[in-house]
């Protein structure tokens, strides 16, 4: 058994999760469903040690310290990111939008409990495969794991697993025929094509406008892009700081939360107090550069830890529970979606990208509007209002949704 101490375990996570990035690049259909390259080499690393187990050997011990200051850094930046000045810019429609993918994390978790009470199960099995792991997507679904496994659900980690890798495939697979279908049925117009609308900002246009710091000047000496990267960093580290005596006053009241809600409450605050007064000058591209560091490392330590034998006897009330989900958001997008939304060609679009993110992730969510928009024309729309909900605002209200229903039923 080969025993890997703090620094050997993230340099060896580091190495996995480049062993991903190749697997997807060789193996197509990893990269057309949009499976994340540490989720690929998270799980061939606990595919290894669940082959190992049943010839009775060990290959890995892991010191996991730095698993969870991983997940509370990107969660923190999810915070940074929860900017009142992103939702003016974006207008009415990603407010409605938004809205609409709040009610729906909110039916996805009823529904969830609900199946999960017929089959017998503790109500919370079908909260952990409801918007924990559909809109959440891996990495919210290992954050909470820890707090749903202490509240009887045996297996959380693997469970979320599970459910994410079936809702990424899921939302890859529907959300384009979704799409196509409401454009044909419907009989949408085709736009014609033109030139960008530069009246029509783009997602890109809005992170450069709350971008505030790469427009800073370094002090003398000093290398501009290491001063923003630090200045972000130190702002993000604090954030966690401040955060975690938010958690321990939550704790102290004996709320259920899970250990990143202070951070990600204290950075929202300071994005939006930064927005106002423009003292700091966040950079949220620097910030989002954070996460992904931050997000990619805790996923491939959490995944290689992962005990997969736990699973047995829970695939098929698993695949019931999902299957239902899949269902609930197909027809959220064939009919209130659609319709709220305008009931027009960039609202079929947005079903289509609703789906994916639903269900998956945002590049799930992109990868379904691009297929629409190559067959039928551009929708700027559409690739404004998605993304910005699915990549800046929905896990900050999926993280509150989860810790009342845990609360509720925990």
């Amino acid at each position: 058994m080969l025993h890997l101490n703090l620094i050997d375990t993230v340099a060896f996570a580091g190495i996995i999760l480049f062993l991903g990035y190749g697997l997807c690049r060789w193996i197509k259909p990893l990269s057309r469903y949009n499976i994340p390259a540490p989720v690929v080499g998270g799980l061939l690393v606990a595919l290894a040690t669940l082959i190992a187990r049943h010839y009775g050997l060990s290959l890995f011990t892991f010191d996991t310290t730095l698993r969870d200051p991983l997940m509370i850094a990107f969660f923190t930046t999810i915070g940074f990111g929860a900017s009142l000045r992103f939702l003016k810019v974006g207008g009415p429609q990603v407010l409605l939008f938004f809205i609409i993918a709040t009610v729906a994390a909110i039916f996805q978790n009823v529904l969830g409990v609900g199946l999960a009470a017929l089959l017998g199960l503790k109500p919370l099995f079908g909260v952990l495969a409801g918007s924990v792991t559909l809109t959440g997507g891996p990495a919210t679904g290992l954050a909470f794991a820890p707090l749903f496994e202490k509240a009887g659900v045996t297996g959380a980690a693997t469970i979320a697993v599970a459910a994410a890798m079936f809702g990424i495939i899921s939302g890859g697979l529907v959300g384009g025929p979704l799409g196509t279908f409401l454009i044909e049925r419907h009989k949408l117009r085709k736009p014609a094509a033109k030139p960008r609308d530069i009246s029509v900002p783009t997602t890109e246009d809005i992170v450069e406008a709350a971008a505030l710091g790469e427009k800073e000047a370094a002090p003398s000496g000093e290398d501009r892009g290491a001063y923003i990267l630090l200045k972000n960093t130190v702002v993000l580290l604090v954030a966690m700081w401040i955060g975690s005596w938010l958690s321990q006053g939550f704790a102290a009241l004996h709320f259920t939360l899970p250990a990143y809600i202070g951070a990600m409450f204290v950075a929202a605050i300071i994005r939006n107090l930064d927005d106002l007064t423009g003292l700091i000058g966040l950079s949220q591209k620097t910030m989002d550069d954070l996460g992904h560091v931050s997000l990619s490392l805790f996923l491939v330590i959490a995944l290689m830890t992962l005990k997969l034998w736990e699973l047995a006897g829970l695939v098929l009330p698993l695949i019931i529970v999902l299957v239902g989900q899949v269902i609930l958001i197909a027809l959220l997008c064939l009919g209130p979606v659609f319709r709220l939304m305008g009931r027009d060609y960039e609202s079929a679009v947005m079903s289509g990208g609703f789906c994916g993110f639903m269900m998956g992730t945002t590049a799930n969510a992109m990868a379904n509007m691009k297929v629409l928009v190559d067959k039928f024309g551009r929708a700027p729309r559409a690739f404004l209002v998605v993304p910005m909900v699915g990549a800046f605002f929905i896990d900050f209200t999926n993280a509150l949704l989860i810790t009342v229903f845990l609360n509720i039923f925990g």
